[in-house]
């Protein structure tokens, strides 16, 4: 079995900061791509961030030169420093990740449970 456990979301003032973490656990022989998708009330989940195993990222156009995506691939764990968050940054945050269990498995991709970000004043 394979774990995303996400942490550091809470509520914050508009033009404020917020780190999120995620660490994956379990049966894990390698990861790919990992990243943050997010999803607010009445909206379809989407792209904030991805960062490949070698470090390439991308961002959504909204949030483009606020968060910053970052991994270490020694502890299977993904972060994403947003700065001058806004209301409409608000939404349940997910990690995502491409992970392979051993040799001969295929890449399978795995979800967190979420945590939610709450920007308001």
């Amino acid at each position: 079995q394979v774990q995303l456990v996400e942490s550091g979301g809470g509520l914050v003032q508009p033009g404020g900061s917020l780190r999120l973490s995620c660490a994956a656990s379990g049966s894990i022989f390698s990861i790919d791509n990992m990243g943050w998708y997010r999803q607010a009330p009445g909206k379809q989940r989407e792209l904030v961030a991805r960062i490949t195993r070698g470090g390439s990222t991308n961002y959504s156009d909204s949030v483009k030169g606020r968060f910053t995506v970052s991994r270490d691939n020694a502890k299977n764990t993904v972060h994403l420093q947003m700065n001058s968050l806004r209301p409409e940054d608000t939404a349940v945050y997910y990690c995502n990740a491409d992970i392979r269990r051993g040799v001969g498995y295929v890449y399978k991709e795995h979800w967190g449970q979420g945590t939610q970000v709450t920007v308001s004043s």
